[in-house]
C-alpha cells in the first residue's frame, strides 16, 4: 500500500480531545487505502517543563541524560496517539526512535539523522498494522545513547521518514492552516499561499517565518519530499492548506511570495580594524568559535589600511561576540578601536522565486522604504531574497507596506 506520513505538533496533541482529533484524521488516511506513519511532538509545554527540570537538577548537566528526559515527552504521546487509535480498531502500535532505529550522530541535543532503515516498520505493516506512530525528535547514537535533533526536529523526523518510505506525501499538521505571505498578525490582509516552491519556503523559515523548521525544508528539498502545511483544527479538503513543492509543479506565481522578518537582531561594528589579507576569515572564525551566528556581513571602504567590519546577529548573542572580540584582541590575532553594538533593529526580507526573471525588485522595495521615512542600515542579496536591517520600532510599517506594493494580497 502507498505509504503516507503525518506529523502532528505540539498544540495538535496538547490534550487528550485533540490526541483524540489528530487520530481521527488518520483514520480517515488509512480508509483511504494509505499505510501511515505518524511522527508526533510532546504535548504543548512538556518539552519546556522537562528541560527546566534538568537545569533544575544539574546546571552543567551530562548532555546524554538531558536527551533521555527531554526526549521523554514524545515517547509519552506516541504511546497515547497509538492507544487512541486502537480504541478505533486501527491496528497501530508505538515506535521509539531506538526500535526504528533512527540512526543518528552523536552531538546530543543537536544530533543530525544519517540513516533510516524501513525494515522494521515495513514488516509490521505486512503483518497488518496500518499506522506505525513514531516518537519524533529523537533517535540512537552509534553508541547506542537515545539522542534529540535540536527544537522543532520533530518536523525533520517526519521529512526523514517520507524520503526513507519513499511516501506520497508528508503531512505536517500545525497550529495555522498553511504558510502565509506574512505573519497575519502584523499584516491583516495576509493571504495564504496554495503552493510555494522549496527555495521560497527554506528562505522564509531561516529568515524568521515559524511554520517549519529550517532543517526539515533543506531535506525536502534534497529528497524531493512534498510537504503539505495544515491546520489540525479545521475541516480538511484534499486541497486544504499549502502545498511547498518543486519549482516546476507551480506554474504561475508572484514575483514576490512573501514577506519574512525577524524582531530580535543586533547589528555590530568592529571599528578601525587593519585591512589585510585574512582578517575577515580571523574575525569570523572567533566569531564562529564563540557560538555566535553571524548573518549579514559589510566590510567598509578601507581609509589608510583600516577598515570598519559589520555584521549582524541574533540579540542574545551579543555578549558572546563582544568576549570573542576581546579574546582575539587579547591574543594578539585583531587589534580595533571599539565594538559598537546596536540592538535596537530588526531584518525584514522578501523573497520570491520570480525574481530570477524579474528586474527592479530591490528599486521597488527601496522606494517603498524610502517613502515610509524608513532608513535601511545593512544590505544583502541572493537570487531570490533581499533583507534590509532597520530599526526595530519600524518594522511592522515596513512589513505593511512591503505587503502592499508588492500586492501580496493577491494570487498570481
Amino acid at each position: 500500500m502507498p505509504v503516507l506520513v503525518m506529523k502532528f505538533g505540539g498544540t495538535s496533541v496538547a490534550t487528550l480531545d485533540r490526541i483524540r482529533r489528530a487520530a481521527k484524521r488518520v483514520g480517515v488516511e488509512v480508509a483511504k487505502g494509505y499505510d501511515v506513519i505518524v511522527i508526533v511532538s510532546a504535548m504543548s509545554g512538556k518539552t519546556n517543563e522537562l528541560v527546566g527540570w534538568v537545569n533544575e537538577t544539574s546546571a552543567l548537566y551530562d548532555a546524554r541524560e538531558y536527551d533521555a528526559v527531554v526526549s521523554s515527552g514524545e515517547n509519552v504521546t506516541a504511546g497515547l496517539m497509538a492507544l487512541t487509535l486502537q480504541e478505533m480498531d486501527v491496528p497501530a502500535r508505538s515506535w521509539q526512535g531506538w526500535q526504528v532505529p533512527v540512526k543518528t550522530t552523536s552531538a546530543h541535543a543537536s544530533a543530525r539523522i544519517e540513516e533510516i532503515p524501513p525494515e522494521n516498520i515495513t514488516a509490521k505493516f505486512a503483518d497488518g498494522m496500518r499506522v506505525a506512530v513514531v516518537a519524533g525528535f529523537q533517535g540512537v547514537s552509534p553508541e547506542g545513547r537515545i539522542t534529540t535533533l535540536g527544537r522543532g526536529g520533530s518536523d525533520t523526523t517526519a521529512v526523514a521518514f517520507a524520503a526513507a518510505f519513499n511516501a506520497e506525501r508528508c503531512d505536517i499538521y500545525t497550529d495555522v492552516d498553511g504558510v502565509y505571505t506574512t505573519d497575519p498578525r502584523v499584516e491583516a490582509k495576509a493571504r495564504k499561499l496554495d503552493k510555494i516552491s522549496f527555495e521560497e519556503m527554506l528562505e522564509l523559515a531561516s529568515l524568521g517565518a515559524k511554520v517549519l523548521q529550517t532543517r526539515s525544508v533543506e531535506l525536502a528539498m534534497r529528497y524531493k519530499v512534498k510537504l503539505r502545511v495544515l491546520s489540525s483544527f479545521e475541516e480538511q479538503s484534499d486541497d486544504a492548506g499549502t502545498l511547498v513543492c518543486a519549482e516546476e509543479e507551480i506554474m504561475e506565481s508572484n514575483v514576490v511570495a512573501g514577506v519574512a522578518f525577524s524582531r530580535d537582531e543586533a547589528k555590530m561594528t568592529l571599528v578601525s580594524v587593519a585591512d589585510r589579507p585574512g582578517i575577515a576569515a580571523t574575525i569570523f572564525t572567533a566569531l564562529s568559535e564563540g557560538g555566535v551566528n553571524v548573518d549579514m556581513i559589510v566590510q567598509n571602504i578601507a581609509e589608510e589600511g583600516r577598515t570598519d567590519m559589520t555584521w549582524s546577529c541574533p540579540v542574545d548573542q551579543v555578549k558572546r561576540a563582544d568576549i570573542a572580540m576581546q579574546k582575539a584582541a587579547q591574543d594578539g590575532v585583531i587589534n580595533y578601536d571599539e565594538l559598537i553594538v546596536d540592538e535596537g533593529v530588526a531584518k525584514v526580507s522578501v523573497v520570491g522565486i520570480g525574481m530570477r526573471s524579474h528586474t527592479g525588485v530591490a528599486a521597488k522595495m527601496f522606494k517603498v522604504l524610502s517613502d515610509e521615512g524608513i532608513n535601511i542600515k545593512v544590505i544583502t542579496t541572493s537570487e531570490i531574497k533581499i533583507s534590509v536591517l532597520i530599526d526595530r520600532k519600524y518594522m511592522e510599517l515596513a512589513v505593511q507596506a512591503l505587503h502592499d506594493a508588492f500586492e501580496l494580497d493577491k494570487a498570481a
